[in-house]
């Protein structure tokens, strides 16, 4: 399992563990099965996505834009703010779907808690 994670500039890695520890119990999902952290190469100046990925033990992967938008297709939420800012429906879904590759399905759609969105999707391969 993938979660993918959009947020605000200067989310703590607090915030986004929170946040995904919420989206995995909506799910019905430990976290012990994440197999890794997406977000956006945007992203990478965001220290609490690269804190919290250090803390759960996972890898985190940089979806490029190209990817993103690619993989943006076969998000379900849509965010008129994030479209405009990212040129994607949703980052979270999309970092997710694009780590987890053509085969992965969306297992919980995006959900926002405070600065942070998360998506969780299923796959077979590893990030």
């Amino acid at each position: 399992m993938i979660i993918g994670i959009g947020c605000r500039k200067g989310v703590s890695a607090t915030e986004i563990t929170a946040a995904i520890e919420k989206a995995c119990t909506r799910a019905g999902v430990t976290k012990d099965r994440l197999a890794g952290i997406a977000t956006a190469a945007i992203k990478e100046r965001e220290r609490g996505i690269v804190d919290a990925a250090a803390a759960l033990g996972v890898p985190l992967v940089w979806v490029s834009e190209a990817d993103l938008q690619a993989a943006g297709a076969r998000a379900v939420t849509h965010s008129r703010r994030v479209m405009e800012l990212v040129g994607v429906s949703s980052v979270a879904e999309a970092a997710a779907l694009a780590a987890g590759g053509p085969a992965a399905s969306l297992l919980a759609a995006r959900i926002a808690v405070g600065p942070v969105t998360c998506a969780l999707v299923e796959t077979e391969r590893a990030p």
